[in-house]
């Protein structure tokens, strides 16, 4: 049968919760006994539940549940360790979502190694008006990943991953490069 583990018992003997009577017929023991086994794996459920929310310790087909309520998409290339960080960390990421420092946290998440950002942002104040502002007019961002082997990253994939993860306004370029 899909979905029942072999051997688990249930803590509740269902054929225990019948009135006494009942208890006694031996045919009612042995109809009762299949409900045990087909409700252990559902009362084993309910008893863990709690692990279930917690992405490092839930199944994995569970983990692709979370991550729809938390508005993350799953690649199913991705190792599976990859998988549960993204939807353990997807609050978080959200709240840095559109910055340099959440930009790198999505990318190594994927990639496993902290990628350069080069962007043409800049942000300053000057006592003296007229100042020559910082930053470039023309924006752009560049995020440069270093790795062993480049030819085992997805590049379209990291593309749809910056894509997502950086200001919608701003044109980015993704590189690959070797260590």
């Amino acid at each position: 049968m899909r979905g029942t583990v072999e051997d688990l018992r249930s803590p509740y003997v269902f054929s225990r919760l019948l009135p006494a009577i009942y208890q006694e017929d031996g045919f009612v023991e042995r109809w009762m006994s299949a409900f045990d086994t087909v409700m252990a794996s559902i009362v084993s459920t309910l008893d863990n539940i709690e692990s279930y929310f917690d992405p490092h310790v839930a199944p994995l087909d569970f983990v692709a549940y979370l991550a729809d309520w938390v508005g993350v998409e799953l690649d199913e290339t991705w190792s599976d360790d990859a998988k549960r960080e993204l939807v353990a960390r997807a609050v978080e990421l959200f709240k840095v979502r559109g910055t340099v420092d959440g930009l790198k946290q999505h990318v190594a998440i994927y990639v496993g190694t902290e990628p350069e950002i080069e962007e043409s942002g800049a942000c300053t104040w000057s006592e003296t008006s007229s100042g020559q502002l910082p930053g470039n007019a023309r924006p752009y961002l560049v995020v440069r990943v270093r790795v062993p082997d480049p030819e085992a990253v997805d590049v379209r994939r990291l593309d749809r991953i910056v894509a997502a993860s950086k200001p919608a306004h701003l044109p980015h370029r993704v590189q690959v490069e070797r260590v």
